[in-house]
């Protein structure tokens, strides 16, 4: 199967999320379920229908496993992936792929976290580095804050172009009901926060919350029989580099710059084809990473490009219009999160925040400290 075969051969129909911000008393299972059930539902579908499942959590060993015995499925196609928080948009492939090949009728990808009534704090799931354990670094925070460093140096790039990308995402939450962090954000206020590792301050960071969050994709043929307006998959490209910081061949460029040219040309679309950008913010050294490595800027140009409200409500590129994951919600794995966000947009279901224009989508999901990365393009029907 060619890469260009799998565009527009499938689609997203269904959407849910549960337990968004804080849901003390359920469980990570719970959450997930509850999502899940609702974008069956948001599908117009019966969860016999289901046949295919896609999970990745940071709480089970054997996700597909757990989700299957919790749900009652019993799957013909399943595929528990796990690259940190960009899992789910390479779910998005192999849905596809499985779809297209006959294997199954229904796929249903899924997460499920409590991480802020269980924990409440910033951890990584990650085992120890055993080359990094000397330092004692505040993983995932100092990994970020590294690249932060050198950006900064290498580029000129300031602590308040970084801020100005808290206060867009702000912004945009303060548009989203659902956004558990909402009200005023100046660039002060993000200057003047906690420093956590020099330098990003507390602002700088994603939040700690709770939340599931689920879609249903299903084969092109079957949409127009479904209730929801069908998002399609364009392109997925999908990227690792190193698995502990400290073997990033270069702190400023991530393999964005892999990902993004192979979904954007099996896509047959290019940067500035697309509306929407869903990037994985978690800090906001991220979002300039991703603008310049996935061809928004040029290199080291991010800082520059985000300033004076660039990628706020009415600026030139909308950027995590639900309040990504510094301002809507993050549940320790934030890539499922993304797409929930482009279908609603591209399905024109939202509200305040709800673009003029909204027919292609990019959802690029980030794993480990920058270890992988993979872009999704998702559009309306009018881009088949």
């Amino acid at each position: 199967m060619s890469g260009l075969s799998v565009r527009g051969r499938t689609a997203i129909v269904g959407i849910g999320g549960a337990g968004w911000g804080e849901a003390p008393g359920r469980t990570a299972i719970e959450l997930l379920g509850e999502a899940a059930l609702a974008a069956i539902a948001d599908a117009g579908l019966e969860l016999k229908d289901i046949d295919g499942i896609c999970a990745a959590t940071s709480t089970h060993a054997f996700p597909t496993l757990s989700v299957a015995e919790y749900l009652g499925i019993r799957p013909s196609f399943f595929d528990g992936t796990n690259i940190g928080g960009s899992s789910f948009e390479m779910h998005l492939l192999q849905a596809a792929l499985a779809l297209e090949a006959g294997i199954c009728n229904a796929v249903l990808i899924c997460y499920g976290s409590n991480q802020r009534t269980a924990g409440g704090r910033l951890v990584s799931m990650s085992e120890p580095q055993w080359h990094e354990i000397p330092y004692k670094p505040r993983h995932p925070i100092t990994a970020y804050a590294l690249a932060t460093q050198r950006h900064m140096y290498q580029y000129g790039t300031t602590r308040e172009m970084l801020a100005d990308v808290a206060v867009a995402a702000r912004q945009w939450a303060n548009l989203n009901p659902a956004a558990f962090a909402r009200g005023p954000l100046t660039r002060e206020d993000v200057l003047n926060a906690r420093m956590v590792s020099d330098p990003l301050t507390t602002r700088d960071c994603c939040l700690v919350t709770d939340g599931g969050a689920a879609c249903v994709m299903v084969r092109a043929d079957r949409v127009k029989s479904l209730k929801q307006k069908p998002v399609y998959l364009l392109g997925v490209g999908g990227a690792h580099s190193h698995r502990s910081i400290a073997q990033m061949e270069d702190l400023t460029r991530t393999v964005a710059a892999d990902s993004g040219p192979r979904a954007f040309a099996m896509a047959g679309l290019k940067p500035a084809d697309v509306d929407l950008v869903m990037l994985y913010d978690a800090f906001t050294i991220t979002t300039l990473l991703f603008l310049e490595d996935l061809g928004f800027c040029p290199k080291g140009e991010g800082g520059r490009f985000v300033q004076g409200g660039a990628i706020a409500p009415g600026g030139k590129l909308a950027v995590n219009t639900s309040g990504g994951g510094l301002s809507c919600i993050h549940p320790g794995m934030y890539g499922m999160f993304l797409i929930l966000e482009a279908v609603t947009q591209i399905r024109g279901q939202a509200g305040k925040r709800q673009l003029e224009t909204c027919d292609v989508a990019v959802c690029h999901g980030n794993g480990g400290t920058l270890s992988s990365q993979v872009t999704a393009l998702l559009g309306s029907e009018a881009t088949l």
